[in-house]
């Protein structure tokens, strides 16, 4: 991903209010992110923990959306799920449902899309080994590397279409 900044951004988001998007809280270390490890921009919110956001390149131009948070709730440390996007399993509640609004008529009445997605939302640097996605070791899968991120590329557009899209 090419490096972005806050007013990319805060203009990319198609799911809340230009005001909302003024508001946002971003990350703090925007010049410190590895943007050619990035296959989107993901963080949560530095402000209000139950809030995370999303912005990718799709079509040519980014695509931001707001998301909500819930907890893992009553699972346990050794409890494993799998994020939705990079496929990678995590443990200790790692893995959170994210609801994002949808646009237009739909998200208006109340019309909502969640995923099981990495509560850090590294999904990126998961697949690339930069970090290390469960405790006591990842899966192992056949796939390369390349072949991951063409996963997540796909799962990914595929969750900001079910957003973006009516019907």
């Amino acid at each position: 991903m090419r490096a972005i900044t806050e007013s990319d951004i805060r203009a990319s988001f198609v799911n809340c209010s230009k005001g909302e998007a003024k508001r946002l809280g971003l990350p703090r270390d925007l010049d410190a992110r590895p943007w050619d490890d990035l296959d989107f921009l993901g963080w949560r919110d530095p402000g209000s923990p139950g809030r995370a956001h999303l912005v990718a390149e799709r079509g040519g131009r980014l695509v931001g959306v707001a998301l909500r948070v819930t907890s893992g709730g009553g699972r346990g440390f050794t409890a494993r799920g799998m994020c939705s996007l990079c496929l990678t399993t995590r443990t200790g509640g790692a893995v959170a449902l994210m609801t994002a609004r949808r646009t237009g008529e739909a998200g208006r009445q109340g019309d909502t899309v969640g995923r099981y997605l990495c509560g850090d939302l590294d999904c990126s640097l998961y697949l690339r080994g930069r970090k290390e996605s469960v405790v006591g070791g990842d899966l192992q899968e056949s796939l390369t590397v390349e072949e991951k991120v063409a996963r997540l590329h796909a799962n990914l557009d595929a969750f900001l279409a079910k957003i973006t899209t009516s019907g």
